[in-house]
């Protein structure tokens, strides 16, 4: 792959990634300032992991039936952009579930993919695929830290309008990749998913992505609320969200040589570990800067780390070609099935009482998710490391 080849790909990462970076931490604020409950907000994020569940292998179907996965990249990110601009005049209950419906549906599933355009366009030199990603996280970074601070000026109620031209930027930055070369075919692993569930093992760590999933419910439905609830502003708000992306960006730059060193699964426990007080901390402590400082900052374990973790005990329970059949647990299980029911139990929690009750319950099914991986037993005797 050429530079101007790389950079095309660059941009389709750092767009896509900036809009999420805009949705993720502030779409709640957003639905709080039409007036809306915390059943309401929970509902949409709800809503958008729900759809991870079954955009992705819809729209993988029209590709395989197709055989222009440019086309099908183009059309989801043309229909996406449609779906969000609908945000604009809507402001009811059901319309905005309506239309979180749709557009979660379409935009969840152009990422995966060209995750796999990208990837068979890098061929054997798969380990370039971290600087192209980068420039994801560098969008994402760029619009979490600013948003609170343009809310701040323009009021809660302009979050569609400026995150449209977000939009925009990721629709154009697709454009180029409308002719893609059709990807190989993959061969046949549907059928071998139910196989691979029954690996010993197997169950127990998709249960602990699955429970560390819902820990995170609060984090990504309810922390800019929380925050703004104890005080901090959008400014505050935005850097708190920046601290935990610089870190994240950081520790997967080392995570390699630190997985390679310490393993897999005992840097996982540290992962839990970590994330149960970082949980504790926001619960009880937001209201100082410095602690939420020190709290983000473990987002290098509590996400980054854990993730890389994740991929690398992956490829022992799935080797070789099972590799998507075990991509496709995973993703069910942690983002789709974990996130669906993170958001719901934050958005009870929520209602209960605030941001204190939600974030220590997602302590506790964090700390659920470090007793069963503590009970785990060895893998399979084919896999290197232990499960």
């Amino acid at each position: 792959m050429d530079r101007s080849a790389r950079r095309r790909f660059a941009l389709v990462y750092f767009w896509y990634y900036a809009v999420l970076g805009a949705y993720t931490p502030y779409v709640g604020r957003w639905v709080d300032g039409l007036g809306h409950g915390g059943y309401v907000v929970g509902a949409m994020l709800g809503l958008w992991y729900g759809s991870r569940i079954i955009g992705p292998p819809t729209w993988a179907a029209l590709v395989r039936r197709s055989g222009e996965p440019g086309r099908w990249l183009l059309i989801g990110s043309l229909l996406s952009t449609l779906a969000f601009a609908l945000f604009l005049p809507v402001d009811g209950v059901l319309p905005l579930l309506s239309v979180m419906a749709l557009f979660g549906f379409v935009f969840n599933a152009v990422m995966p993919l060209f995750e796999a355009t990208t990837l068979n366009a890098l061929g054997p030199r798969t380990q370039d695929y971290g600087r192209l990603r980068l420039w994801g996280s560098v969008g994402f970074l760029l619009t979490a830290a600013s948003y609170g601070s343009l809310l701040d000026r323009f009021g809660d109620r302009a979050f569609p309008w400026l995150t449209l031209p977000l939009m925009l930027g990721f629709l154009a930055s697709v454009w180029p990749h409308r002719r893609i070369r059709p990807l190989p075919d993959a061969p046949p692993v549907a059928g071998e998913a139910g196989h691979l569930w029954r690996r010993p093992g197997v169950r127990r760590f998709l249960a602990v992505a699955l429970l560390m999933q819902v820990g995170f419910g609060a984090f990504y439905v309810f922390f800019t609320l929380h925050l703004q609830a104890v005080g901090h502003d959008g400014a505050a708000v935005g850097m708190l969200w920046a601290v935990g992306v610089v870190i994240e960006i950081a520790l997967f730059w080392f995570a390699p040589g630190l997985i390679e060193r310490f393993g897999a699964a005992r840097l996982l426990s540290l992962c839990l570990g970590v994330t149960i007080l970082r949980w504790v901390v926001t619960a009880l402590l937001a209201d100082s800067f410095a602690l939420m400082c020190l709290a983000q900052a473990s987002h290098a374990l509590g996400f980054a780390m854990f993730h890389a973790c994740c991929m690398r005990l992956m490829a022992d329970y799935f080797p070789g070609r099972r590799q998507a059949a075990g991509q496709g647990l995973l993703y069910g299980f942690s983002s789709g099935i974990g996130g669906v029911l993170g958001s719901g139990l934050a958005a009870l929690l929520w209602e209960q009482g605030g941001g204190a009750w939600a974030f220590l319950g997602g302590a506790v099914f964090t700390a659920a998710a470090l007793v069963l991986h503590l009970l785990r037993r060895e893998v399979a005797p084919a896999c290197t490391h232990p499960a």
